[in-house]
């Protein structure tokens, strides 16, 4: 259950939590004409910081478009607001999650005529897979339910319809005592989880599926790629096949909410020494170093909050 704060963004005021509701004939609710995202705020010597905020109201708007839904406030706005959402929440962590949907208006397919409305909430929330995932690893499988075909759902939009195929990864995963699911595309190589992108290790080096391959443009995996580079680590881009899974030195996720997370067992094959491999590990505390402040700040991902000022009446 999530736990309350005080007040949420909408449309270019603060509301009471309570008060944050839709119509139960909103566009959305019938059709799932929403975009959305997931956004860390860490917890720094220099008080909270926003990861990638900017990249991540990029993304949200670039979905915007692709479903053709017109944003009623600039990126830079969205973004000073999500700043100010949690500085009146006087939160020091907390995941922030943007909405913009379709909101009561006609309730045909269409959805031109329906007004479209932004909401901005955070919370507190911790570790995605478990407090314990991120140096035990976890269990996945790789699920019936393929990804999203091309040119069916747009898969590089973060789109509420979308995870709709996410859900079936993940509940089938959860109901066979996993704890994530793998999907793979319509050619049968490996696509994401249900709500992380994923990497594999073999000799020293990383494989990551293409976008091609119904992949989300997770910032997460961004971060991981510049990174490897920084480190010195290979990675390439291409189709992974489902084997290579069974095969590999190492296996991770990475997301807003899994962060970098490893993957022990694939299918119940062991994956490596089933435990997190040396390259998980290492991309985690540089990770971990730039977001929590320990290290600098050298690629710029870090928005931060400042102190708490009262909240607009």
């Amino acid at each position: 259950m999530l736990t309350p704060t005080e007040k949420i963004w909408y449309n270019g005021r603060f509301i009471a939590w309570k008060d944050a509701t839709i119509h139960v004939l909103s566009h959305v609710v019938s059709y799932g004409s929403s975009v959305f995202e997931g956004i860390r705020c860490y917890a720094t010597p220099q008080g909270p910081a926003i990861f990638r905020l900017h990249e991540h109201v990029r993304r949200m708007a670039d979905s915007a478009k692709i479903y053709r839904m017109d944003m009623p406030f600039t990126n830079e706005t969205l973004a000073a607001a999500m700043v100010e959402l949690v500085r009146v929440n006087r939160l020091p962590s907390c995941y922030i999650r943007p909405i913009a949907l379709r909101a009561y208006g006609d309730i045909g397919v269409n959805p031109m005529n329906n007004p479209v409305d932004v909401y901005l909430a955070c919370w507190e929330w911790g570790k995605y897979l478990g407090d314990e995932a991120l140096a035990e690893g976890v269990d996945v499988c790789v699920s019936s339910w393929n990804r999203l075909a091309p040119n069916t759902l747009p898969t590089l939009a973060k789109a509420g319809a979308n995870y709709m195929n996410s859900q079936l990864i993940r509940m089938e995963a959860i109901l066979n005592g996993y704890s994530e699911g793998i999907g793979l595309d319509t050619a049968g190589y490996v696509s994401e989880g249900s709500g992380e992108n994923i990497f594999v290790v073999r000799d020293g080096k990383i494989h990551t599926p293409p976008l091609g391959a119904s992949v989300l443009p997770g910032i997460t995996r961004d971060s991981v790629i510049k990174l490897a580079q920084d480190l010195g680590i290979a990675l390439v881009e291409t189709i992974v096949p489902r084997e290579m899974l069974y095969i590999a030195d190492e296996v991770f996720f990475s997301g807003t909410a899994a962060e970098i997370t490893p993957i022990r067992s694939v299918d119940r094959i062991q994956i490596g020494n089933g435990k997190r491999g040396p390259v998980a590990e290492k991309l985690q505390k540089e990770f971990f170093a730039i977001v929590n402040g320990a290290k600098a700040d050298r690629y710029g991902w870090l928005s931060f909050v400042g102190a708490a000022e009262p909240v607009p009446v």
